[in-house]
């Protein structure tokens, strides 16, 4: 009997860091988006047709340098 006026304290105190957490995750905006990470997977980042900042910086480059020589 004696356990319990520790463990009722104790399981109030978690109730309350779970109920501030969950608070704190709506407030900044943790479930905004939802369904961008699901849809996100399922988009091909391997297809070379598909411009990224590397290479967009990469063409840049190559065309400065061309345009250097001449």
């Amino acid at each position: 009997m004696g356990v319990l006026y520790l463990f009722v304290p104790l399981s109030m105190i978690i109730a309350g860091i779970l109920v501030w957490a969950a608070f704190w995750a709506i407030r900044n905006n943790q479930y905004e988006d939802m369904d961008g990470p699901a849809h996100r997977i399922l988009l091909d980042d391997d297809d070379p047709r598909i411009p990224t900042q590397s290479n967009a910086g990469d063409a840049e480059d190559k065309t400065t340098t061309t345009n250097n020589r001449k």
